[in-house]
């Protein structure tokens, strides 16, 4: 029997047993504590918005529709308003038009033409059309004066004349014919020459009066009606 036990019994085996499970003990810890650290680097990571105060403080975009002022809307381009009036208040809207109604601009901007020398002279200065403006009366934008249709010695042409115009001054202002007063199909004549006084405008030849019956003074920045004359024919 003690030859059998001797034979059976090798402590070589039970060095390497116990290696094993040391090893395989280790293996586990490493690996508790591996998933642990994982874990409490997703915890810290999931709270950290609720256990972390941050702070930031970025200056108001210099570009911004709210900062625009009167002398910097006034220097952009006519495609630079259009654009920043895209976001602007209503209430900065009207403060800058009310600027533009009372700055000195307002004030200086006058033309004097005379009638041109093309004009139909068997018709003396008569004009086929005419109408007298108006306002919007909203206490901002007001208009007055007389818009004459004209005739001249080329057959089927006719200038615009405005006499004794005074209107508000504004940025952008264009002289439209058009159908109604919201400017919703028109004939473009070009940018208003001046607030005050008394100008031409070529009428495109084939222009159908009868259609395009209105003069407007239309505000293209902020697509607004300063004024209107609505033709009638000449007594």
């Amino acid at each position: 029997m003690d030859i059998i036990w001797k034979i059976a019994y090798n402590p070589y085996l039970d060095l390497l047993l116990m290696k094993d499970i040391i090893h395989k003990n280790l293996y586990k810890k490493i690996t508790y504590l591996t998933v642990a650290i994982i874990a409490a680097v997703v915890a810290v990571y999931l709270a950290s918005p609720l256990l972390i105060s941050t702070e930031i403080n970025e200056p108001f975009p210099q570009n911004s529709a709210a900062l625009v002022s009167y002398d910097n809307f006034r220097m952009m381009t006519e495609d630079e308003r259009a654009k920043v009036v895209e976001s602007m208040s209503a209430s900065l809207k009207n403060k800058l038009m009310i600027q533009y109604a009372n700055s000195n601009d307002a004030m200086t901007n006058v033309i004097d033409e005379s009638m041109n020398e093309t004009v139909n002279l068997s018709e003396s200065h008569n004009s086929l059309l005419s109408g007298s403006f108006i306002g919007v009366n909203d206490g901002v934008h007001n208009a007055e004066g007389t818009a004459k249709v004209v005739p001249l010695q080329q057959v089927n042409s006719n200038i615009l004349r405005l006499e004794n115009l005074k209107i508000t001054n504004g940025p952008d202002l264009y002289v439209y014919l058009s159908t109604d007063k919201s400017a919703s199909d028109i004939v473009n004549l070009g940018k208003l020459k001046a607030n005050n006084g008394n100008q031409n405008y070529n009428i495109p030849t084939g222009t159908d009066l009868s259609k395009y019956d209105t003069v407007l003074i239309w505000c293209k920045a902020f697509s607004v009606l300063f004024g209107s004359a609505e033709f009638k024919p000449q007594q």
